[in-house]
């Protein structure tokens, strides 16, 4: 995983919540469907800092909601300990997990 970089966006939601999406940087700006789903990965929504896988787990940290996609944002999630990889879904190919802390 060394040498892997990913877009990490956040916002502050609330004085309690804070949302990360985090996306691989090979997949920005592309649509893909399967069946039903739809997912659109939007510069305007995905591309924050481009930084090191290890800089956005620590980033992680932070979050109480957040949005992984593409292989090296879902295995972010899975090392930060906030996504189980059985949770992990699959749309056009691309690898997407959501995480919510209630």
């Amino acid at each position: 995983m060394p040498g892997e970089f990913v877009y990490v966006k956040a916002w502050k939601v609330s004085s309690r919540e804070t949302m990360i999406a985090v996306c691989d940087c090979n997949v920005i700006g592309k649509k893909v469907c399967e069946g039903k789903l739809v997912l659109d990965i939007s510069k305007d929504f995905y591309q924050g800092e481009r930084m090191t896988v290890e800089a956005a787990i620590d980033v992680l940290r932070t979050a109480t909601v957040a949005n992984f996609v593409g292989k090296d944002a879902v295995r972010c999630g899975i090392e930060a300990g906030l996504v189980h990889k059985d949770a992990v879904i699959s749309i056009g190919g691309i690898p997407h997990a959501q995480f919510v802390q209630i």
